[in-house]
C-alpha cells in the first residue's frame, strides 16, 4: 500500500470581496428627490390658493347677493306703497311757477365719478323705523349715489322727507342701503308698454302721467369683479295720462 500524499497546510484563497458602497444618497439622486418635492409642494400650495380663491369669492358674492337683496327688497316695498293723486284731484301744472305735484314721480340720472347712475323721487307710505318709532302718512323717498366717505367706493343711500318736502340734498343721516356700487338703473314703462330710462309725471311728454310698473338694476362689485341684480314692480295705483 503507498502511503497518502502530504497536504498543503495553506487554506485555498477566497476572492477578494467587492469593495463595501460607502452609506447615504448620491448628490444625482438628491436633486432628483428635490426636483419630485418642489412639483409636489407647487402642487399642493396651487391648490390650496384656488381653494382660498374660490372660498373668498364666495364669500363675498354671498355678500354682494345680501346687500342686494336688502337694498331691492326696500325699494320694492316702497314702490308698492307708492301714492300717486289721480283726477279730478290731481290738476297738471298751470305754468312754470306753479307749485309741483307733492306725490309727483320723477326719474333722472346723475353723473357721479364720471358714471351716469339714476336717481329716483316718490312718495309712499312705506316708511323707515325712526329710534324706535313707526312714522305714519306719507313721507317723501329718494334714491340715490354718493361716492364714501373714504373714497372707497359707491352708496346706494335712501332719503325720506315728511311733509311739506324740502328741496333735496344729501343728508349724513341718510341711510346707506348698500355698497359697493357699480351701476344703478331704473326702467319705467307706460301704460301702452313703451320703457324709458327717465320720467317725470310733471311733464307734458309723459301726459301727465305715472308709469305702470318700474324694473330696477343694481350693480354692486369691487375692482373688475361685479354682479347685476334685478327686479320689477308694478305700481298699485296708475295715473292714466291725460286725455286718454
Amino acid at each position: 500500500m503507498r502511503p497518502a500524499p502530504p497536504r498543503d497546510p495553506t487554506p485555498p484563497r477566497r476572492p477578494p470581496a467587492a469593495p463595501r458602497r460607502a452609506a447615504g444618497f448620491t448628490l444625482l439622486e438628491i436633486l432628483v428627490t428635490l426636483a419630485i418635492l418642489a412639483v409636489v409642494v407647487t402642487t399642493v400650495l396651487s391648490s390650496f390658493r384656488m381653494v382660498f380663491f374660490h372660498t373668498e369669492a364666495a364669500e363675498e358674492g354671498n355678500e354682494l347677493f345680501d346687500a342686494a337683496r336688502a337694498a331691492l327688497l326696500r325699494i320694492s316695498r316702497d314702490l308698492e306703497n307708492a301714492v300717486v293723486l289721480e283726477p279730478p284731484l290731481y290738476k297738471p301744472p298751470a305754468g312754470l311757477d306753479a307749485p309741483p305735484d307733492p306725490f309727483r314721480f320723477q326719474g333722472t340720472t346723475d353723473t357721479v365719478r364720471g358714471t351716469r347712475i339714476a336717481q329716483l323721487r316718490f312718495a309712499s307710505r312705506a316708511h323707515l323705523p325712526l329710534e324706535g318709532e313707526h312714522p305714519e302718512g306719507v313721507a317723501e323717498i329718494v334714491y340715490y349715489v354718493r361716492p364714501a366717505a373714504d373714497g372707497g367706493g359707491l352708496r346706494l343711500k335712501r332719503a325720506e322727507h315728511r311733509f311739506p318736502y324740502p328741496a333735496f340734498e344729501e343728508r349724513p343721516a341718510d341711510p346707506v342701503l348698500c355698497e359697493p356700487v357699480k351701476s344703478l338703473a331704473f326702467s319705467y314703462v307706460d301704460a301702452a308698454g313703451r320703457a324709458f330710462d327717465a320720467w317725470d309725471s310733471e311733464s307734458e311728454r309723459f301726459r301727465y302721467a305715472t308709469p305702470v310698473r318700474v324694473t330696477v338694476r343694481l350693480e354692486l362689485g369691487r375692482g373688475e369683479e361685479s354682479r347685476l341684480f334685478t327686479t320689477t314692480v308694478a305700481l298699485p295705483r296708475v295715473r292714466r295720462p291725460a286725455g286718454g
